[in-house]
């Protein structure tokens, strides 16, 4: 309560008036005027009421103290059952705290940033952001609910923006173990048959299990190798590309019983595989007019090494000409189909007949090398149906199908199997979405009896056109007819030529985009896109398991013939499993090195200097089955020591004005009564 004043005149005034008064007593007092202490008192009265002072009383309201729980939701605490403890230690503290009528509490909930690729703990930023709009005096102290892995620690010393204890509760149990993988060293790239090196560990954090650990390394979902690796030891691989395109590797370090979780116990890395120089082996038969269009196309390759015969004079040929008067070069049948048939990826007999020029055990020779992992493509014409047909020779036991004897000369349009429009060989050719397709017409083809493998393409009265078979671990392809080259010269507006024939021998040399089953899966960002290809009805669902170890069977949309797709965006980051039937596939969503992986034991450690220096406690909750919580204790001024045993809060002082009461002391009656008085009492005095 406090007097102010509230003058009806400016100050100036008053104190001439106040310098008057004083004149007119000093002169009474001097000459010894009867009266002149009531006539004082008067006009010390009459300047007071003109000061007009006033009574004021303000209304203030105490403030609440803040106290902000942050509290973690990071994928960390998915696991060995902290999110439980989690969230009933969250429910003790609002419990415990609404016993405090002026404690207010702030719960904020924080999870993995999902508009970054790279997932991590970030609880002092949320801090920040909750108590942005509180002044620094009503902090009471800040309570983190963490298992104790927090990427976004400040400096010890730095300023948190108010002056109150930090306390961490910590989730989990004080003497976990986990052991996990890292991939420390990989090549992004790597040549397709040349042997590579990488170099991974194997961690253990907190106690040690002691010995070594037994890594499996799996190549594209095939068994590769099993290690033992010495924990905190880098270890060295070494291992060949097998293909072209993507290569997704799997380490995986055995489970150890009792660790925290096993979600970080597997390890991908995808290397592409590059082919250094596809090496083709062309031989064409007898000169015809589709020979160049097959070489026209592998010339244009800068990626292959195109070796080109063709059989102009067979060894039964005799015209008396010398031999060194010839400009043709014998053709080096043993230097190629026997001791470098290995080094070639790919074999083109295009129009070829058996006219003695290959002794038949080469041909055994061919098929073993498609029997071992090698491509062969066959390139058909009048020949394959004749009495000098390769399908004579012991190469029949690898071609899908061997010719009747027919050759068809009518006109038609090559067309898509049902097989063929869900094949990636021939799905989607240009001009193939329409009746009749939109390129030109072929006009031979070769009969045969229905085919081994699959016939993507239909010649004159439905009969095979274009056959793909696996034999062994290779591959064969078999074009029934040779006019494809009409296509090359534009008859009738051409035809996807280039398209076609790339395509078949990609699918020869094994390209992973153009296997007709498979389930491919790749992450853009924290969009999880899944592909299944088949030539077989619906696949059904997918299965995904999370990096949690939750497993979600999610339906598989189709995209078009024999292409069904999944597009997801992933709160999870991590390393995830895609299952459809008898196909995985392994895929990390986020970055491969999030900090969120890289430790996934509780610790008191991160928290400890930052309640050492603000005066607060750090303990686990976990007790048993249940949460045991330090008391709350409110204490007003600064907090000097640490209390081991609870949780101290400093309670704000501040307060918030509601209103002020203002009483004038000389107005109304009062006011008058006090003037009245003082003027009678002068007339009193000076009539006596």
């Amino acid at each position: 309560m406090t007097i102010e004043f509230s003058p009806f005149f400016p100050w100036a005034v008053m104190a001439v008036l106040a310098v008057l008064a004083a004149i007119l007593a000093t002169l009474g007092f001097w000459r010894g005027v009867r009266g002149a202490l009531l006539r004082t008192v008067a006009l010390a009265a009459l300047l007071l009421a003109l000061a007009n002072p006033l009574l004021t009383q303000e209304d203030r309201e105490q403030l609440t103290t803040v106290v902000p729980i942050v509290v973690d939701r990071s994928q960390s605490q998915e696991t060995a059952g902290r999110d439980d403890q989690t969230d009933q230690a969250l429910a003790g503290l609002q419990e415990r705290f609404s016993r405090f009528p002026r404690i207010e509490t702030r719960v904020v909930e924080v999870d993995d940033d999902a508009d970054t690729d790279t997932p991590s703990t970030k609880l002092f930023s949320a801090l920040s952001t909750a108590i942005s709009d509180v002044p620094p005096g009503r902090i009471g102290g800040a309570v983190f609910l963490t298992d104790g892995q927090i990427h976004d620690l400040p400096g010890v010393n730095q300023d948190l923006g108010f002056n109150a204890p930090v306390h961490g509760l910590i989730t989990g149990q004080p003497d976990e173990f986990d052991r996990r993988v890292q991939i420390v060293k990989a090549p992004r790239f790597g040549i397709v048959g040349e042997e590579q090196q990488l170099t991974f560990r194997v961690f253990d954090d907190g106690r040690s299990a002691g010995g070594s650990a037994e890594v499996m390394v799996s190549m594209n979902g095939e068994p590769l190798a099993t290690l033992q690796a010495a924990p905190g030891v880098d270890t060295p691989f070494s291992f060949t590309v097998p293909r072209g395109g993507n290569n997704v590797m799997e380490f995986a370090v055995a489970e150890v019983p009792g660790e925290v979780t096993p979600v970080n116990n597997r390890a991908v890395h995808v290397i592409d595989g590059i082919r250094q120089n596809l090496r083709v082996l062309l031989v064409s038969g007898e000169p015809h007019a589709g020979e160049r269009a097959w070489r026209n196309l592998l010339k244009s390759d800068a990626s292959v090494d195109l070796v080109h015969f063709t059989i102009l004079r067979p060894p039964e040929k005799q015209d008396g000409t010398p031999i060194n008067e010839l400009s043709l070069i014998a053709f080096p049948t043993r230097e190629l189909f026997v001791e470098k048939i290995e080094d070639f990826d790919l074999i083109i007999f295009d129009r070829y007949t058996h006219r003695n020029v290959l002794p038949i055990l080469y041909y055994d020779y061919i098929s073993q090398y498609v029997q071992n992992g090698g491509a062969l493509l066959i390139a058909a014409g009048p020949e394959y149906a004749g009495d000098s047909s390769i399908a004579a020779t012991p190469l029949s036991q690898v071609l899908p199908a061997v010719p009747t004897g027919e050759v068809h000369d009518a006109g038609f349009y090559p067309r898509l199997s049902e097989d063929g429009q869900k094949h990636p060989v021939t799905r989607g050719l240009d001009g193939s979405g329409q009746e009749p397709p939109a390129w030109g017409r072929w006009f031979r083809s070769i009969d045969v009896p229905p085919p081994e493998g699959q016939t993507v393409m239909l010649g004159d009265d439905n009969r095979p056109l274009l056959v793909l078979n696996r034999e062994g671990e290779g591959r064969v392809a078999m074009l029934l007819s040779d006019h494809g080259w009409l296509w090359a010269r534009g008859f009738e507006g051409g035809g996807p030529h280039v398209a076609l024939y790339r395509r078949i021998a990609h699918w020869l040399m094994k390209e992973p985009d153009l296997e007709e089953e498979a389930l491919t899966a790749r992450a853009s960002g924290r969009t999880l896109e899944v592909t299944r290809q088949t030539i077989g009805d619906d696949p059904g669902p997918a299965t995904i398991t999370y990096p949690s170890g939750r497993a979600e069977t999610v339906p598989l949309a189709q995209s078009g013939p024999g292409l069904y797709r999944l597009d997801r965006r992933m709160e999870e980051t991590g390393l995830f499993e895609i299952a459809n039937g008898d196909f995985t596939t392994l895929v990390h969503v986020g970055a491969v090195d999030a900090p969120e992986f890289t430790a996934m034991i509780s610790t008191e450690e991160t928290l400890a200097p930052y309640a050492e220096r603000s005066k607060g406690l750090v303990t686990r909750v976990a007790d048993g089955n249940g949460v045991q919580l330090p008391n709350i204790l409110p204490v007003r001024g600064e907090v000097r020591i640490n209390d081991p045993d609870r949780m101290v809060i400093r309670l704000t002082d501040e307060t918030v004005l509601r209103g002020v009461n203002t009483i004038p002391l000389f107005a109304g009656f009062a006011g008058l009564s006090a003037l009245l008085f003082a003027v009678a009492a002068m007339w009193w005095r000076e009539g006596r």
